[in-house]
Parts: structure tokens; C-alpha cells; sequence
């Protein structure tokens, strides 16, 4: 019998996990001293800190389009279903306005709630797909090949909209945003493709699906040089396909891991290695709140932020021993969150 895909994709979870926990090392990269951001080992951490963004995102356009069509083919009114996404949705946008406001003076200066960061970008960008995941959610292989094409034509179109007044704060990374839709919903559209193959129920025909997605990719990031061309002067690094398909092509390759651990680790699962990647992964956007409290919102009379007492002060030893003390403070808080959140989530029900 062919194996099905999981009610709750595991390797998802471990994926965003592992995201986590490079987000908050990358954030915490504020800590060290000046002077070591020109040696190797920052560099090579800031490489792969350059694949958590996309990791959130796929998974987030994954996890979206896999409810949407389970719904739909498990029958009854779709509405209840829509509305507990749209709730989700809030909270992520709800989330990313509170971080803006640990930020910024929001009150005094209103402007800062059109900056986006990559929970405004995730949220959006999970609203604006939405509609159309609903609609074709009751025909998954057509959802797939339409989410693909669009995932296609948002990243082959960023650089030639990387300056779009008067628009750019929602479009690209102009105007105070961190994250425009522009390449980033592209992932949110890949991601979907991905999760309406799973929902046809074979995990080979996801795995297929996403070596394909890979192996597309790294025939676009062999194709670098032709793509840098293509296009007029852009930031190469932020919207040229070829940079976007070398993030997704690693992705892609490590869910393929995941994958294989999920089916093959039987014995590893519910390690403590594995649970502590896991918890991360069921609650990001708690972790992703807590961690930036912690890094930058001063406590008042103590005035204690991990930034306002050791920023730019560390060298690589104090760096990792801090940056593991805000792990471990964060693992507290996330699993405090979620307990209460599934009391909430209960009494909503």
C-alpha cells in the first residue's frame, strides 16, 4: 500500500522549527562586536540565515492550501473553515502591528503601520491568496499548476517592479518595508502548490512535487548569469529569480530530508532533540514575538532588553552563550503560550 501523506505533516513543523531557531541566532546577531561582522563564520551565518524567510513563508502557503482543500473534500459548508483561517490570519497581522509598535512610536507617528515585516508580508500575502485557494480547492491538480504559474510570474516580475510608486512600502523593500510582497508572496504561492498536492493524499506525489520544485530551481540558479542580464539594474539579491530559486532549491532539499526522517525515524520522533525542534515549529509566531520582546523591548524601571545591555559588546563565545539563554527563554514562553492558547482555541470551538 502507498504510504499517504500525515493529518499533520510533521516535517513542516521540524522545518519551521529549525527557522526558529536560525531566526532568533540571526537576530541575535546584534549582540557582537562590529569588527567580527568581516569574518567568515558571520558571513557564512548570514547565508543561511537568508533561507528563514522563505522557510516561514513556503510552509505558511503550504499549511494555508492544505486546510482549504481538506475541507473541501471532506464536504460541508465552507464558510466555518474560512473564518477560523481569517481569524488566523488576524492574529498574524495583529502580532506583526505589536512588534511594529515595540519598534516604533506608532501613536506619534502613524506611518510606521505601513512598514512591513515579515509577518505583515506573511499575512497579506496568505489574504490576498485565500480566495483563490477556496475557489479551486475542490480541484487540487488545477490548484496546484495555478499557484505554480503564479508563483512563477511573482518572482519572474519582481525586478522589473522593484520601484512601483505609490506603492513601493507594499510592493517591495522601499519606503521603511523589510518585506514587500514582491518576491516573498512568490514563496506563499509555491508553498501552495505544494500543499494542494498533498492534499491529494500520496506522499510520493509530494515528494515528486517538491523535488521537481527543486530541481527547477537549481536549473534556474545554474542559469545565474543569464537571469543577472535579463533584467535592468536591480538588487540582485532580493528580487532576481536566480537568487530566489537557490533559496528554494536548499529548501527544498531539506524538507526532502525531513521527509525521509519522518518516515524512516520512527525510533527518533518524540526525542528530545525532535520535540524541542517540534515546539518551535506548532507556535513560530509566538517564538517570533517573544524573541524580538526579549532582544529589543526594555523592560521599564530596569530598562532590560538582551540589546540594550549587551548589544554590540560580544565576542563568539558570549555571542552563543546569550544567544542560547534567549532560546531557552523563548522555549519557556512559546510553551507556555501554547497551553494557553489551546484553552482559547477550545472555548472559541
Amino acid at each position: 500500500m502507498a504510504p499517504t501523506v500525515a493529518a499533520r505533516v510533521q516535517a513542516f513543523d521540524w522545518l519551521r522549527g529549525l527557522a526558529v531557531l536560525f531566526m532568533i541566532q540571526c537576530h541575535a546577531m546584534v549582540l557582537l562586536l562590529p569588527d567580527l561582522k568581516d569574518q567568515p563564520l558571520f558571513r557564512t551565518l548570514v547565508r543561511l540565515d537568508g533561507l528563514v524567510a522563505p522557510a516561514f513563508i513556503f510552509s505558511a502557503g503550504f499549511s494555508l492550501a492544505l486546510v482549504q482543500v481538506r475541507g473541501a473534500a471532506s464536504g460541508g459548508p465552507r464558510w466555518p473553515r474560512v473564518r477560523k483561517t481569517l481569524r488566523r490570519i488576524g492574529e498574524v497581522l495583529a502580532v506583526a502591528t505589536l512588534v511594529n509598535w515595540m519598534w516604533f512610536p506608532l501613536l506619534r507617528e502613524p506611518k510606521w503601520l505601513l512598514r512591513l515585516d515579515i509577518l505583515h508580508c506573511i499575512g497579506l500575502s496568505l489574504l490576498l491568496a485565500l480566495p483563490l485557494l477556496v475557489l479551486l480547492a475542490p480541484r487540487p491538480r488545477v490548484l496546484r499548476w495555478v499557484t505554480l504559474l503564479l508563483a512563477a510570474l511573482t518572482f519572474g516580475l519582481s525586478p522589473l517592479l522593484e520601484h512601483a510608486p505609490p506603492l513601493d512600502w507594499l510592493l517591495n523593500n522601499n519606503g521603511g518595508s523589510v518585506f514587500g510582497l514582491l518576491p516573498w508572496a512568490g514563496y506563499v504561492y509555491l508553498g501552495a502548490s505544494a500543499g494542494a498536492t498533498a492534499g491529494l493524499g500520496q506522499l510520493w506525489a509530494l515528494v515528486r512535487w517538491l523535488a521537481m520544485i527543486g530541481l527547477a530551481g537549481a536549473a534556474i540558479w545554474i542559469a545565474t548569469p543569464w537571469f543577472r542580464d535579463l533584467y535592468p539594474p536591480h538588487q540582485f539579491w532580493v528580487t532576481n529569480p536566480a537568487n530566489c530559486a537557490q533559496r528554494w532549491t536548499v529548501i527544498m532539499g531539506v524538507l526532502l530530508l525531513l521527509l525521509w526522517f519522518e518516515q524512516k525515524g520512527a525510533g527518533l520522533v518524540k526525542s528530545a532533540p525532535v520535540r524541542f525542534v517540534s515546539a518551535f515549529g506548532g507556535t513560530s509566531m509566538a517564538a517570533y514575538f517573544f524573541h524580538e520582546a526579549l532582544l529589543y523591548f526594555r523592560l521599564p524601571l530596569v530598562g532590560f532588553s538582551f540589546n540594550a545591555w549587551w548589544g554590540k559588546s560580544c565576542d563568539w563565545p558570549k555571542y552563543w552563550a546569550l544567544t542560547a539563554l534567549l532560546i531557552g527563554i523563548t522555549y519557556l514562553l512559546v510553551l507556555l503560550t501554547d497551553r494557553v492558547y489551546r484553552k482559547v482555541d477550545a472555548k472559541l470551538k
